[in-house]
C-alpha cells in the first residue's frame, strides 16, 4: 500500500511543506486534498525559498505529478499566479493536474467573505477573507461551480446566472453592497482563466486509483491542521474543510485500505493564527522571542502568529483522531536559547483535571495548562544532523514528547533548509 498521509496536528504553519518537500524525492505523486490559497506552505531549497498556496509541494520535484484533489477549492486567478511565479523561477508546472471535481472560488464569494466577517465585528472568526467558507457553504449547498464547468461555457454561464441572482440579492439587502455582473464574470472566468487551466483538468481519482494499482508513490499533503478541521476543531473557530485523514480519503478519493502511513507535523512550540481558544498561549517575552526566532508570521497573510508552550493534550488528541503512526517535530532550534522548555501535559478547569481534550467548548475556553519544565540546551542546533549530537536536554525532550503521545517522533526539523532534520 504506497499511500503516505502528511498532515498537520496543531493549528497550523507546522512545517508541513518541508516534510512533503523531503518526502517528495521519493514520490511518484504529490496530492492537495482540501482548503483552498489560505493555506501556504515555504519550502526553502538550496537556499531559496518558495512559498506556495494552492499547488503541492512536490511540484519542486521534477519526477513527481503534483495533483490538486476533488477536496480543494480554487481560486483560478491565483493558480495562474502561482503557476507564473513558479516558471519566472525555472519550476516545470506542466505536469500539475487539477481535479474537474474541484469547486472553483468566485467574486462573489470573496466579496461575501469580506463583508460577513466585517459585519461579526468582535465576533468575526478570524478567516483570511479569500472566499473558502462561502465556497465550501456552496459547495454543501449544490449550488457551487467546479472546475470541469470552465470547460462548457454554456453549463457555466448557466449556473453562474442562477447563484448570482441570490448572491446579489444577499449582497444588497443584506450588506449593501453593489451587484456583481455575471457577463463580467463569465467572460474573465471562460475567456481568460479556461483557456490556460484546461490542459491541466483531469480525472484525478481514476489517475490516483490506478497509480495504486501500478505501485506508484502517492503523498497526499495537507492543509492547515487538526484542530481547524471542521468537525474536530476549536469550532466555530476553525476552516471549512477537513484537514484530517479523514479529509485526505474524501479528498483525493483514494480509498483508506491503500493508505499504509500517516505522518503528522508539530512545531516544538505552538502557534495560533486568528481567533480561537489557545491554553498554552504566552503574552510576555517568551512569546516575543518565539515570534522573533521563529518568524512567526502568517505566508500569506503577514499576520502575527500567536505563541505558547507544547501542547500534549492536543496531540494526544490528533493521534487518536488521525491514526498516527509517527510525528515530525519541527524548528526545534527555535528553542535554543530558552533557560526552560515547558510542555503542557494536561489542564485543569473549575477544579477538574483533564488528561484529555474536554469535548465541551466552555471547559475548554477555561482551561489552565499544567506544566512539566525542562532545562534548555543552549545549543545551536541547526548544523546538527545526527541524533548522537543532539545535547542530551533537547533529546530527553523529544523522548517525553513521543512518551506523552503515545507514538514514535521518528524526525526533528533543526532549520527551515530542506537538509535541515535529523531522524531520531
Amino acid at each position: 500500500m504506497p499511500v503516505t498521509v502528511v498532515l498537520g496536528t496543531q493549528w497550523g504553519d507546522e512545517g508541513k511543506g518541508k516534510l512533503t518537500d523531503l518526502l517528495a524525492a521519493d514520490m511518484d505523486f504529490v496530492v492537495r486534498y482540501q482548503g483552498g490559497h489560505n493555506a501556504g506552505h515555504t519550502v526553502v531549497v538550496e537556499g531559496e525559498s518558495f512559498a506556495l498556496q494552492l499547488i503541492p509541494s512536490g511540484v519542486l520535484n521534477q519526477s513527481v505529478t503534483p495533483v490538486i484533489g476533488n477536496g480543494v477549492v480554487v481560486d483560478p486567478g491565483v493558480l495562474l499566479e502561482e503557476i507564473d511565479q513558479l516558471a519566472s523561477r525555472g519550476v516545470d508546472t506542466s505536469r500539475l493536474r487539477v481535479s474537474g471535481q474541484a469547486h472553483l472560488i468566485m467574486p462573489y464569494h470573496i466579496e461575501l467573505d469580506r463583508v460577513a466577517e466585517r459585519h461579526l465585528g468582535k465576533n468575526s472568526l478570524g478567516t483570511t477573507k479569500r472566499g473558502i467558507g462561502p465556497t465550501y457553504a456552496d459547495k454543501a449547498a449544490r449550488i457551487g461551480l467546479r472546475v470541469q464547468d470552465l470547460l462548457d461555457p454554456k453549463i457555466f454561464q448557466q449556473k453562474l446566472d442562477v447563484v448570482l441572482k441570490e448572491k446579489n440579492a444577499i449582497l444588497a439587502k443584506v450588506y449593501n453592497r453593489l451587484p456583481l455582473s455575471a457577463d463580467e464574470i463569465g467572460d474573465k472566468y471562460l475567456n481568460e482563466y479556461a483557456p490556460r487551466i484546461a490542459p491541466l483538468i483531469s480525472d484525478t481519482v481514476s489517475l490516483l486509483n490506478d497509480a495504486v494499482v501500478d505501485g506508484k508513490k502517492i503523498l497526499l499533503e495537507g492543509a492547515q491542521a487538526t484542530f481547524l478541521d471542521l468537525d474536530h476543531g476549536t469550532y466555530p473557530f476553525v476552516t471549512s474543510s477537513n484537514p484530517t485523514a479523514g479529509g485526505a480519503v474524501t479528498g483525493s478519493g483514494i480509498g483508506p485500505m491503500n493508505i499504509s502511513r500517516i505522518i503528522g507535523v508539530a512545531k516544538a512550540y505552538l502557534t495560533r493564527v486568528g481567533s480561537g481558544p489557545f491554553p498554552t498561549e504566552l503574552f510576555d517575552e517568551v512569546a516575543d522571542q518565539l515570534v522573533e526566532r521563529g518568524y512567526e508570521f502568517g505566508t500569506n497573510t503577514g499576520r502575527r502568529r500567536r505563541t505558547g508552550w507544547f501542547d500534549a493534550v492536543l496531540l494526544r488528541q490528533a493521534v487518536r483522531i488521525n491514526s498516527l503512526s509517527e510525528v515530525f517535530i519541527t524548528k526545534l532550534d527555535v528553542l535554543d536559547a530558552f533557560d526552560v522548555v515547558k510542555v503542557a501535559v494536561a489542564y485543569e478547569s473549575e477544579g477538574e483535571r483533564y488528561e484529555s481534550l474536554p469535548y465541551h467548548q466552555s471547559v475548554f475556553h477555561k482551561s489552565v495548562p499544567v506544566y512539566k519544565e525542562f532545562p534548555g540546551w543552549h545549543t545551536n542546533l541547526s548544523a546538527v544532523r545526527r541524533r548522537s549530537d543532539l545535547p542530551k536536554e533537547a533529546l530527553n525532550y523529544i523522548e517525553f514528547l513521543s512518551e506523552q503521545i503515545g507514538v514514535p517522533v521518528t524526525m526533528v526539523g533543526v532549520g527551515p533548509s530542506r537538509e535541515q532534520f535529523v531522524e531520531i
